[in-house]
């Protein structure tokens, strides 16, 4: 029997446990899959590309789409606002295509209560000094925002139980070993 809809795919995680790294990874092995681009008005990194990692908008223009009703899920943390549009995961899911999202946790569980199907994968580091540790190597943050990540971290640990899956990021190969399987294991199920 085939779906009408197309599967949602989440993948969250507190910043610095490598989800983004993993979600590229899932990406390149599923090509089938659609990578949901957040919008955001964070300052765009030096290595970034519009339209590839983010949609860079400028805070006139993401309250102006909040107000549009565009976006299904939005916050704003770290000063800035992120969100994921409806349309792009309406065309999609409507032509049964699966997504693949990227979000923060809170994002993740807006989801999940507007698509109550979407399966929620929560990226966890094997220790909170780790991801701490992982963070200020990355070095993309100043003292302050690196502070504010650290923070939201420890909130974002405390709500991993609500996922329908959890991998741990002890090792990379491991968990995305254990990533593409269980994103197999999804696709097969919901054809």
């Amino acid at each position: 029997m085939h779906r009408k809809n197309g599967t949602l795919i989440v993948f969250s995680a507190p910043s610095g446990a490598g989800k983004t790294t993993i979600a590229k990874e899932i990406l390149k092995e599923f090509p089938e899959i659609v990578f949901s681009i957040s919008a955001t008005t964070r300052p765009k990194r030096e290595m970034e590309k519009d339209g590839v990692e983010y949609y860079f908008l400028s805070e006139q223009e993401f309250k102006r789409k909040i107000e549009n009703n565009e976006f299904i899920e939005w916050e704003k943390f770290y000063d800035y606002y992120y969100g994921t549009f409806k349309s792009f995961i309406d065309e999609n899911i409507n032509v049964g295509k699966p997504v693949l999202l990227e979000l923060d946790v809170k994002g993740a569980l807006s989801i999940k209560r507007l698509y109550g199907d979407a399966q929620l994968i929560y990226i966890s580091p094997p220790s909170f000094e780790e991801l701490v540790e992982r963070l200020r190597n990355r070095n993309t943050e100043n003292e302050s925002d690196f502070n504010k990540r650290v923070e939201r971290a420890q909130m974002e640990l405390s709500l991993k139980d609500e996922f329908d899956y959890i991998i741990e990021n002890r090792e990379l190969d491991t968990a995305l070993k254990e990533a593409k399987s269980l994103v197999n294991k999804i696709l097969k199920e919901n054809k």
